[in-house]
């Protein structure tokens, strides 16, 4: 079981995911608060005595000589309000969701298995892979397309490239693919996330 904890904003809005010594140390400094599943917070003693009241903890307990304390999952700033401004991150996942399953050209909903994402100016011939070069496909489309521009085949864009606009909801980044802990899930928009759900 991963020991990273979530961090939030005094507002609840996921910032970060840290590690549970740098949590525990900003809760015994009472720079944070743990919050538990029903929203309810503690500070370092409250959640020290409840640690020794609970027999087992999802993510473990630090250990010391004379007592246990448990590792939170999820703390909250007192203090920070901001929310760093972040951008979608630029995923395969994340272009189907900003195109509705839909295919740019035939305008058609598919599933993630029918569709590609394709260049509407080719890399063949120079085009760049982002936000307003590569769109959705269905299949037939991009075969039909092919490295050609969509004048070209006599194709027209039905659904223009377009960059996500930022979202409070995105604003939380990683530095590697991390594992969504269930505790998480009511923090941290799915839309936003490019990893997987913890079993």
């Amino acid at each position: 079981m991963s020991a990273d904890v979530l961090l939030l904003n005094r507002n609840f809005y996921a910032i970060q995911v840290t590690s549970w010594q740098r949590a525990l140390s900003l809760v015994y400094l009472d720079r944070a608060l743990v919050v538990d599943e029903e929203y309810r917070t503690y500070d370092f003693e409250s959640w020290l005595e409840l640690s020794q009241a609970i027999a087992a903890s999802p993510s473990g307990f630090a250990h010391t000589p004379s007592w246990k304390i448990a590792i939170p999952e999820v703390v909250a700033l007192r203090m920070f309000e901001r929310v760093p401004r972040r951008e979608m991150t630029f995923t395969r996942r994340n272009i189907y969701r900003q195109y509705g399953y839909r295919c740019c050209y035939c305008g058609k909903r598919f599933p993630s298995s029918d569709l590609n994402l394709d260049h509407i100016l080719p890399r063949s011939r120079g085009g760049r892979t982002d936000w307003y070069n590569v769109v959705t496909s269905c299949i037939p489309c991009n075969l039909r397309k092919g490295s050609r521009l969509p004048h070209e085949a006599g194709m027209k864009l039905l659904l223009q490239p377009s960059r996500p606009r930022w979202q409070n909801s995105a604003a939380l980044s990683l530095k590697s693919p991390v594992a969504i802990k269930r505790s998480w899930q009511k923090f941290v928009d799915m839309a936003y996330w490019d990893s997987q759900l913890e079993d």
